[in-house]
């Protein structure tokens, strides 16, 4: 079951204030969202605030009622793009607690993002605390039910008002949550795909950090994706294009008639997802022969279409684990396996649910309990 360790890293040097909420939601209108939270679209009461400068550091830590940011017209990030954010996912628990899913990996793919972006690291205690405390507060926003969760959503911007091309000297952290339940909806048991012409990342660009620029980048061909009927867009290599690197957001797993999991190589240019991660500790448990390597989508018709490859899914903290069961691209399309969720796909989901829901062992000791 879950470990009772409680996450409370010591913030005191922050000065955490709490402001009380004059208004928050009341229980009818938040029962009513919680019943149909969809993703993304509907927010809790509370967010948490903490400032940088270049001669305080961090100060002015609070949690307090969520709203709008006041921002210069010519803050940095409205014309520089300095923005980093993560993604991570509270949940109900089988014994009606709640806990955190690896946070101290997102503080530290966050950091990672920061120094990429040129921007001020934060603590990783006090990125763990500040969610710990934001999801304390908005406990009532958290809905049950199968693949329901608390998003979470930290992220820092420059605030800075200076126009050059400079890192800023300000800075602001944020975290906001949003009650969610499933990802995809379209219903269908595994998601199509379309291979874009676009690219997401270079040799050396951004590639590797979590910044919205990456996600911008996306937006054109994942909307040439849903014009097309498909659910999501996969991005080949900037070079070559022809290297499977992973989808719009989410990383990509395949699975081979032998039992051989691969999944692309972290080059610097791939999102290194910390679902991703999680599941490579899960296939190694169960003696699974894992691989990170190349994998071109020449290779990937191929052996599909000879039932070498049996099974593909896609994986990340939104969507958890999501079959792909039809490829499609400029040069036709082709299916994975019977085009629909295979075995060691829905075991693997399996296992990591039960991880993060408090109903089988963490043996990694990936859940932070906080109540």
């Amino acid at each position: 079951m879950l470990t009772t360790a409680e996450a409370k890293p010591d913030t005191s040097h922050l000065g955490f204030t709490s402001v009380p909420h004059p208004a928050p939601t009341s229980a009818e209108v938040r029962e009513k969202v919680l019943a149909a939270p969809g993703f993304g679209t509907n927010f809790s009461d509370h967010m948490i605030s903490i400032d940088w400068a270049e001669d305080l550091g961090w100060h002015n830590a609070t949690l307090g009622p969520r709203g709008p940011i006041a921002l210069d017209p010519a803050a940095a990030v409205l014309h520089y793009a300095q923005e980093i954010f993560e993604g991570l996912k509270a949940y109900k628990t089988e014994d009606g607690g709640i806990a955190l899913f690896r946070p101290e990996a997102n503080a530290a793919r966050f950091n990672a993002s920061a120094r990429r972006l040129a921007m001020p690291e934060l603590p990783e205690a006090v990125f763990v605390d500040a969610v710990r405390q934001l999801v304390l507060a908005d406990r009532d926003w958290l809905p049950g039910g199968e693949g329901a969760s608390l998003y979470l959503r930290p992220f820092m911007i420059a605030t800075e008002a200076f126009l050059g091309v400079r890192p800023a000297k300000a800075y602001k952290f944020l975290v906001i949550a949003s009650p969610a339940g499933n990802y995809f909806k379209s219903g269908a048991p595994a998601v199509s795909i379309w291979i874009s012409d676009y690219t997401r990342a270079a040799p050396g660009g951004t590639g590797a950090a979590k910044c919205g620029g990456n996600y911008a980048a996306s937006l054109v061909p994942t909307a040439e994706a849903f014009a097309r009927g498909h659910d999501q867009v996969l991005f080949l290599d900037a070079a070559e294009h022809k290297w499977v690197e992973e989808l719009g957001g989410m990383n990509l797993y395949f699975v081979f008639a032998d039992g051989t999991l691969l999944t692309p190589a972290l080059t610097g240019t791939i999102l290194p997802g910390i679902t991703r991660d999680s599941l490579l500790a899960l296939a190694r448990d169960e003696g699974l022969a894992v691989r990170e390597d190349r994998y071109s989508i020449d290779q990937w018709r191929d052996d599909a279409a000879s039932g070498r490859l049996v099974e593909v899914f896609a994986c990340g903290t939104a969507a958890v684990v999501t079959p792909v069961g039809k490829v499609c691209g400029a040069e036709g399309e082709f299916l994975v396996g019977a085009g629909g969720p295979g075995q060691v796909t829905q075991r693997l989901k399996e296992r990591l649910v039960a991880i993060q829901r408090g109903q089988a062992p963490d043996p990694h000791g990936w859940m932070t309990r906080l109540a």
